[in-house]
């Protein structure tokens, strides 16, 4: 009687060491399925804020290559042609074209690493002062 006692005491026992042991590797397994989602995310957020600084910056440097142009305009009325420009990380490059009289087109690009931003002028007017009639942002020209 002594000994079955002894026997069902150590089974209850050992079957409380499994459980434990389970219990510890299902909890080590959630908490490490939830920090790799944390750095997964993070990185995910990351890549997306560095994505809309390089789309800003993109901006930037068309807008700056079509004030650019309109300087080039500026200096010398009848001018059409094209420039670029290196700033900062990014560049970017701008085509004047003619429409006949004083009617400009002024197309500009910036890139900043894999981001392409495109800005399209439209001036009707070049003296005494520069008239623009749209600077507008597109998908392409």
């Amino acid at each position: 009687m002594l000994l079955l006692k002894l026997k069902k005491c150590y089974n209850l026992d050992r079957n409380r060491g499994y459980v434990a042991l389970i219990s510890v590797l299902l909890v080590g397994a959630v908490g490490l399925v939830i920090v790799l989602s944390l750095v997964s995310l993070g990185l995910g957020l990351s890549k997306s804020g560095l994505v809309l600084q390089q789309s800003n910056q993109a901006k930037a440097l068309a807008n700056a290559c079509a004030a650019e142009a309109l300087q080039q305009v500026r200096d010398s009325t009848p001018f059409t042609g094209s420039g670029n420009l290196s700033l900062g990380l990014g560049s970017c490059s701008y085509t004047v074209t003619s429409q006949g009289g004083q009617d400009r087109t002024v197309i500009a690009t910036g890139t900043v690493g894999n981001v392409i931003r495109k800005v399209k002028v439209i001036i009707d007017k070049i003296t005494p002062d520069i008239q623009v009639v749209t600077w507008q942002e597109v998908a392409d020209f």
